[in-house]
């Protein structure tokens, strides 16, 4: 099929751009028509993709939903797209080799990316939830320091550091992360920020048991002990609401039912230890659910990111266990009475 040029041809003056198809023996509005070109202000521009959309956006469209699928679903046994794999899906596109299939993915602003992490909670109750977080905010507020809200999370440290940017000379080397042939023991925090004040309360442990839960609780109570009530706002790790952890507790006004491991999910009382560990008076704690796998909502998260940025990644002390979580304990204690700069990084900081 011959291609008549259109090089030396002139928009029609009655439109400032105009757009129109060329093929020897086929009508312009043909959607067989497979090499297209744009006449526009004068200029002839290729059109990589077949007359088979109204514009380059719906174009785009369509290779996004495309490469936004999971491969298996269309017959390839693997988790990400290849061009060539691309290529078979692509024959209205006029495309017949790889390389057209990344020229094209160019054209279209579509870019070969590196992937984040990403997680929609699916909690149905997510709205409730939030709801009910900001009445007991105003709830506290008012209360004159008669009840506190606090929200309250666990933080895992490697002894090995983690990566991270740092300044190197350009080229293919990189920054180390240096590790010591060590086992990479885990260092566990567990903290509590005060959202009016910025202070944290926090406990370096090897490991979150419901004891070390209740012994933070009760370290919590000690550092409110004017406070009538203290409302915790956590998510909803199963620890945080089993038997041993609530007999330690006040009678709780609302809880979220949560999806316990097989072993625990027929227990219904504390065991003969978690009663033995029972405080005499129970502790004035109302635990406030946050909705499922929805960490945005904890600003206290933003202080382990703190942490890490400034102390953890790329890290020299992988040697020294002691000397990571002396580092560990020094920046933790700068918020032992309080921080507007801690307010202002996770976002609290009243306006």
């Amino acid at each position: 099929m011959a291609f008549r040029s259109t090089r030396s041809q002139k928009p029609d003056s009655s439109s400032a751009a105009a757009t129109t198809w060329f093929a020897s023996g086929i009508g312009a509005t043909s959607r067989k028509v497979w090499l297209v070109c744009r006449i526009a202000g004068g200029k002839v521009e290729s059109l990589l993709f077949p007359p088979v959309h109204s514009d380059e956006a719906s174009a785009k469209g369509e290779l996004l939903h495309l490469v936004r699928r999971d491969p298996h679903a269309l017959g390839h046994e693997r988790s990400r797209w290849r061009l060539c794999d691309l290529l078979s899906h692509l024959s209205k596109w006029n495309v017949t080799t790889s390389a057209s299939v990344q020229r094209l993915l160019k054209r279209m602003q579509i870019r070969y990316k590196r992937g984040r992490s990403y997680i929609h909670s699916p909690d149905r109750c997510y709205d409730e939830k939030m709801e009910r977080i900001e009445q007991i905010k105003r709830r506290v507020q008012g209360s004159h320091g008669r009840e506190i809200l606090v929200y309250l999370d666990e933080c895992s440290i490697e002894r090995q550091p983690s990566v991270g940017y740092h300044w190197e000379a350009a080229g293919s080397d990189a920054p180390h992360a240096r590790w010591h042939p060590r086992y990479n023991t885990l260092t566990r925090i567990i903290g509590a920020l005060n959202p009016l004040t910025g202070r944290v309360i926090w406990t370096i442990i090897g490991k979150v048991t419901t004891h070390a839960l209740v012994s933070f609780y009760r370290k919590l109570r000690a550092a409110y002990p004017e406070a009538e009530r203290i409302w915790v706002v956590q998510d909803n790790w199963p620890v945080h609401l089993h038997p041993d952890v609530l007999a330690a507790l006040e009678p709780q006004e609302k809880l979220y039912p949560v999806q316990f491991s097989p072993s625990w999910q027929n227990k219904k009382e504390p065991s003969p230890s978690g009663r033995r560990r029972k405080p005499p008076e129970p502790l004035p704690i109302q635990i406030v659910q946050l909705p499922t796998y929805a960490s945005w909502c904890n600003p206290i998260e933003k202080l382990w990111r703190w942490l890490k940025q400034d102390h953890i990644h790329l890290h020299r002390l992988a040697g020294d266990l002691d000397a990571l979580r002396a580092e560990i304990r020094s920046f933790l204690a700068r918020f032992d009475q309080g921080s507007t700069e801690l307010l202002r990084y996770v976002g609290l900081f009243p306006t």
